[in-house]
């Protein structure tokens, strides 16, 4: 495929995504009391398995800057709530101006909180929805929150981030990951995102120990990334990188490539990678 194919199919797919008007949430509570440190819930709009119905928790990307916030995800938070899934879909502060990539440590402060305030937010919010079957999945920059909220628990020592014990979690499902920040970075991913999010070149080497996921095994939580083979945004290499570090710690990580698949697809509902996606997340939820 050449390089002009290649664009013209990404944007193509980037265009499908975004196409899709905004789904508003059945409900909507707050974590903190920033605007954005709110979580949006999507109750399930049918029975998907046996019993209460499983929570997953979306995170969305965006490459942690401002102009991407949880109402572009909405679509694929209301498709997975059409399958029987309970639905968290956690707004957290990012860059602050459209061009700079989170802020340290708000950003991390922000997923730390949502996380530990989800359980008992889901039982005030969605009685019918089981805490204690809670996938995490995010896309992008969202899929390396998501590897990170699940791995707290081996946060160095003295981390106002680490949690005494591994949370809750039936799984992670990282779609498209920035994984490994170090890899993300070399390969200048996003305009150099991760590099910002750690606040440039004078704080990525000491932050890193503590917001890079690849350095942050084993988890000893089940963990499938899902990533497309023709993804421009995220390259394939970023979770391979993640599923190495993974195995060199002695943790199995799913890989799961699809062909001819980009960045997008993995949260369109009019895409089958989504469907992909969505039996990915029940395999661990039910």
């Amino acid at each position: 495929m050449t390089d002009d194919v290649a664009a013209a199919r990404a944007a193509a797919e980037e265009e499908s995504v975004f196409s899709h008007a905004p789904v508003d949430p059945d409900a909507t509570a707050a974590y903190g009391d920033h605007p954005d440190q709110v979580i949006d819930f999507f109750a399930p709009r049918r029975a998907g398995g046996p019993g209460p119905a499983p929570v997953v928790v979306v995170l969305h990307g965006g490459a942690w800057r401002a102009p991407y916030d949880r109402r572009h995800i909405s679509p694929f938070a209301d498709f997975l709530a059409r399958r029987g899934f309970a639905v968290a879909s956690i707004e957290y502060r990012r860059g602050g101006d459209d061009s700079l990539a989170g802020r340290w440590p708000d950003t991390f402060d922000d997923i730390a909180a949502a996380l530990d305030a989800l359980p008992a937010l889901v039982r005030q919010v969605l009685p019918q929805a089981d805490p204690r079957r809670t996938v995490l999945t995010g896309h992008s920059a969202g899929g390396h929150l998501a590897l990170w909220g699940a791995s707290r628990h081996v946060l160095p020592a003295g981390s106002p981030w680490r949690s005494g014990g591994p949370v809750t979690l039936r799984g992670v499902v990282a779609l498209a990951p920035i994984a490994d920040l170090a890899i993300a970075d070399k390969l200048d991913v996003c305009g150099g995102a991760a590099r910002q999010l750690l606040g440039g070149d004078e704080h990525f080497a000491e932050r890193q120990p503590y917001a890079d996921p690849a350095l942050l095994l084993p988890t000893g939580i089940a963990t499938t990334l899902v990533q497309g083979r023709t993804d421009l945004d995220v390259p394939q290499a970023v979770a391979e990188s993640y599923a190495e570090a993974a195995a060199k710690a002695g943790e199995m990580v799913g890989v799961t490539l699809l062909e001819d698949v980009g960045h997008f697809p993995l949260i369109d509902p009019a895409a089958d990678a989504c469907a992909v996606v969505v039996e990915e997340i029940a395999q661990l939820a039910w």
